[in-house]
């Protein structure tokens, strides 16, 4: 035999052992830490399948994606939608459904990531992350690949787009080919995100074409000529067995998940503010008997909200669907799956109250896709105009500022609006994204229950109609006193940890709804014998928004905790939380410095947080004697070994 014949059964070997869909991370792992066993020759010949003519015929830019909130999913599919415009076959994936075995034999791939919590990876790619950081994978076991990172984040949180640029990093460390420098979109950006995504994408696009250009004689597709759809509708005439749209108990052996949700009874729904308060805040709770769920403190529960009744009837209208109509999905692409959450066959009612966000602010590519749409000159002009990277301020004053919705969108272009394909619905509306919120109670209090904090979201805008959030409006319009009232829930791991060692005390800083895995924590804590429990509870009076007060005091009371309140509201000068963690200081200190107590931090991420660190840290200047420099150096230890965390959200 050969040597190069060798060579190349032993490149194929590999190669065939990492497409396996079924193979397991361990046997991937195995996979790719052969390639340091080969000799220098063979090494050589991997480089070589990847010279530029070889991957110029027949290849995929393959677009993966890490999204929690469904932002870093749209930016993807724009990035597919861009390249199939530009003649190149694309298949954009989320990053745990795709088989990271097959990651050694791409050659161009472009990841686009938010970071969630406090520097953390979105669900959907959680289990690519833990397999990326092996120490055991070889270090040039991607030198095959060519790549690009785009980050998406919020420059007001500390660590801004933390996955994005650890993941630039590590792909260098295994050996990737990375085209451009890491895209940073920051939500706190002039023009948004897109002020950043757009010269970004526009360099990712030259460097790209120069390396794998399309077939000669293709012209690019312009912004205006449609694109396949990605689902086709086939419309039933009769439905002989009328599929259970309903949601499905688990059994008996399984926890929740978000596409097999607990249908949990909701038994108590109270508001929890003064009526004469500007906002309506509740106390709503669940029965899980019998769910297998199971959570600690600092855990969230998981939920996505239904449209409304009126929402679904006008989309029904504007695009003349009769809701009781039943379909089935094709797919246009064999690469591409029906969505698991939709029934086969599915009741267009089923559509678009349980799956479509119809009602949320509509992002830049639902106005790209209404373009291609447009046969009034006038309409698509507009949304032409608003599509493009110069039009942004402009989309921002029409539909970001007022909180226009796509429903509402439609009405105000009705010629395009007239000329939609039903087969475009699931390409115009993203899916509707869970909601989480932070548990407030605990199990060992509370059995078989779980208990939130709920503000219900409604404000004015220059529009008529009041803006109302999609999923607290949906929770506070539910009555158990009705009849039964049944919500799909499933929970996950939060990002707070509390300590189990009995003997350290917990500082937490929770003002307004950020008071509720506090409350979770305080009453698991107590319920174990842990009395060493400070809380700082803000909020504008103690007669209107003191959320729990009167449990707060019980547990004072009886010497499990101790309460330091801020009622920003009920005195001339405004107090909040940060002036009493100055006014405590000696108390923070000995719990800090001599008792190495943790701190936690929950609420808005608006000025909150910063205000309560730079509080603390001037508690370390005065009762430590600390310099500005060394309060800023305890306050990062203590964040590194888990002693300050904080959860925050916009």
């Amino acid at each position: 035999m050969s040597c190069n014949l060798r060579k190349t059964e032993v490149y194929l070997h590999i190669k065939l052992s990492l497409y396996d869909l079924t193979v397991k991370s361990s046997v991937v792992e195995e996979c790719l830490t052969r390639s340091p066993r080969l000799n220098s020759k063979t090494k050589t010949t991997f480089i070589c399948f990847s010279d530029s003519s070889e991957r110029m015929s027949g290849h995929t830019v393959l677009v993966l994606y890490g999204s929690q909130t469904g932002t870093a999913q749209d930016t993807a599919e724009r990035i597919g939608r861009q390249a199939q415009r530009r003649r190149l076959r694309v298949k954009v994936e989320a990053l745990d459904t795709y088989n990271v075995a097959n990651l050694i034999s791409e050659s161009l791939v472009v990841f686009v990531c938010a970071t969630t919590g406090q520097g953390d990876p979105p669900d959907n790619m959680k289990k690519f992350w833990r397999f990326l950081f092996r120490k055991s994978l070889p270090a040039d076991s991607l030198s095959r690949l060519d790549c690009a990172v785009l980050g998406l984040g919020d420059s007001s949180y500390p660590k801004f787009n933390f996955v994005a640029k650890k993941l630039h990093k590590r792909l260098l460390q295994l050996g990737a080919n990375m085209l451009l420098p890491v895209g940073l979109a920051d939500d706190q950006h002039d023009l948004g995100p897109d002020g950043v995504i757009d010269p970004w994408l526009l360099s990712f696009w030259q460097k790209t074409l120069s390396l794998y250009p399309p077939p000669a004689g293709l012209a690019p597709l312009r912004e205006e000529d449609k694109l396949p759809p990605r689902y086709i509708f086939h419309f039933l005439s009769e439905v002989p067995n009328k599929p259970t749209e309903h949601l499905q108990t688990v059994d008996n052996k399984s926890s929740p998940t978000s596409l097999r949700p607990f249908p949990a009874p909701l038994v108590f729904n109270q508001r929890v503010t003064h009526t004469a308060h500007f906002q309506d805040v509740r106390h709503i709770e669940f029965d899980i008997t019998g769910s297998n769920i199971e959570f600690s403190a600092g855990d969230i529960v998981m939920m996505r909200p239904c449209n409304t009744a009126e929402d679904v009837e006008q989309l029904c209208q504007l695009l003349k669907l009769d809701p009781e109509s039943y379909f089935t999905l094709t797919p246009t692409d064999s690469s591409t799956e029906v969505p698991a959450r939709l029934p086969q066959p599915c009741s267009v009612r089923f559509l678009l109250e349980h799956f479509l966000d119809i009602s949320a602010v509509p992002r830049r590519s639902f106005f790209e896709l209404l373009a291609t749409f447009a046969t009034d000159e006038l309409e698509q002009e507009k949304l032409l105009e608003f599509s493009s990277a110069a039009g942004q301020d402009a989309l921002h004053s029409y539909c970001n500022r007022p909180r226009r919705t796509a429903l509402e969108v439609l009405t105000d272009f009705p010629h395009t609006t007239a000329e939609l394909s039903i087969d475009c619905l699931l390409d115009l509306f993203p899916e509707i994204q869970p909601r989480s919120f932070s548990i407030a109670s605990s199990l060992l209090e509370h059995p078989n229950r779980i208990q939130i904090l709920l503000a219900v979201v409604k404000y004015k805008t220059m529009l008529v109609k009041p803006r109302k959030g999609l999923c607290s409006s949906w929770l506070a319009s539910l009555d158990p006193s009705k009849g039964d009232v049944y919500v799909p829930l499933w929970v996950k791991k939060g990002s707070l940890k509390f300590p189990q060692e009995p003997e350290s005390p917990v500082i937490m800083v929770g003002p307004g709804t950020g008071v509720a895995p506090f409350r979770s924590a305080i009453q698991e804590r107590v319920a174990q014998g842990k009395m060493a429990n400070v809380l700082f509870f803000g909020c504008r009076s103690e007669s209107k928004d003191f959320y729990c007060g009167s449990e707060w005091q019980e547990k004072v009371q009886a010497g499990q905790m101790i309460l330091v309140t801020a009622f920003s509201r009920d005195q001339e000068d405004k107090v909040y939380v940060q002036h009493r963690v100055k006014e405590q200081g000696k108390l923070l200190w000995n719990l800090i410095a001599k008792k190495n107590a943790f701190f936690y931090i929950a609420g808005n991420a608006k000025h909150m947080p910063t205000s309560v660190c730079d509080a603390l840290k001037a508690v370390f200047q005065k009762e430590g004697g600390m310099s500005e420099n060394q309060a800023q150096e305890m306050l990062d230890g203590m964040e590194k070994n888990g002693r300050f965390q904080s959860e925050t959200w916009s």
